[in-house]
């Protein structure tokens, strides 16, 4: 029989999650009051996010692993659109004492394989006793030398780009919303990001002005960098590639795969605002052109559509 965490104890639960750990190149890693993170040019970006059973996940759609493998690339994201690089996590959890101690530890992998992604290892943190999940990180990173990509930097005539997934997992959230479990790839998506964590350092080594972790939405995080860049933001729906899983998923719920790709949230994709001059790899994607202005305009008009996430 599976032993809940209450049964476990906090300190024996601790040093569980500690096991599955692997050793780590930090000055001093988990296991004391306090962990020693190396901050090589003597500043250290900082960012947390906090994931609620009921609110940011469901135990009935997502696996422990995959909570797990989301709170930190909620996290991991931040730290890459300052066009830095993680060095640590640290993860306070609260929880019910009747919850299994096997979804904790299942979690806790999550967290540990998401961050070797970008190789910051789980520095510490905390577990208390609540009434509902909740899963608070925060991320550490380093700028290697370089100046923090704002979002207050975009100027007029420059290009608007964007590297990563935008609008899976809101078309992932519409399906379990309806009951299905299918098509795998957007559930997936829904459970799990894919934020493009190297492309944020990328970006601010050939010169991005503005850049931003796509959290919330399209229109609403670029909204972010047109009010703290006063300028305005032109996007071109013409730009966007839509998957042929979008326009299945879309006419069979009767949806707008538009609406997935300008308002959906938590992809953790980056945009990023770039000198015209650019060649830009690849990975990423010209959707439109910073004006003079405010606000975000889709194809010249404000977005009538809906704004995206909003926690209140």
């Amino acid at each position: 029989m599976t032993r809940s965490v209450g049964e476990t104890g906090e300190f024996a639960l601790v040093e569980a999650i500690g096991a599955r750990l692997p050793p780590s190149d930090l000055p001093l890693g988990p296991g004391d009051d306090a962990a020693v993170v190396a901050a090589p040019d003597g500043r250290v970006v900082a960012s947390t996010d906090m994931l609620v059973e009921g609110r940011h996940f469901r135990r009935d759609w997502s696996e422990p692993y995959d909570v797990g493998r989301k709170a930190a690339a909620a996290n991991l994201a931040d730290i890459a659109a300052m066009g830095a690089r993680a060095t640590a996590l640290l993860v306070a959890l609260a929880v019910p004492e009747d919850l299994p101690a096997d979804w904790v530890l299942s979690l806790a992998d999550g967290l540990r394989d998401e961050a070797a992604e970008v190789g910051a290892p789980v520095a510490g943190g905390d577990v208390v006793r609540s009434g509902v999940i909740t899963v608070s990180v925060t991320a550490l990173g380093t700028l290697e030398g370089r100046d923090p990509v704002t979002r207050a930097g975009a100027q007029p005539g420059q290009l608007v780009a964007v590297a990563g997934r935008l609008g899976w997992a809101a078309a992932g959230f519409a399906v379990l919303s309806r009951g299905f479990r299918s098509p795998r790839v957007l559930v997936e998506a829904h459970r799990r990001p894919a934020p493009p964590y190297d492309e944020g350092p990328r970006a601010a080594e050939l010169g991005a002005t503005a850049m931003i972790d796509i959290s919330d939405s399209l229109v609403a995080d670029l909204g972010h960098v047109a009010a703290a860049s006063g300028v305005r933001i032109d996007v071109e729906s013409a730009a966007f590639h839509v998957p042929p899983a979008f326009t299945d998923t879309a006419r069979a719920l009767s949806a707008d795969p538009m609406a997935w790709l300008l308002a959906g949230g938590e992809d953790h994709a980056l945009a990023a605002c770039f000198p015209r001059e650019v060649d830009l790899p690849m990975a990423w994607q010209i959707i439109g052109r910073v004006g003079e202005g405010e606000g975000v305009l889709v194809d010249g008009q404000t977005y009538a559509g809906p704004a995206g996430w909003r926690s209140f």
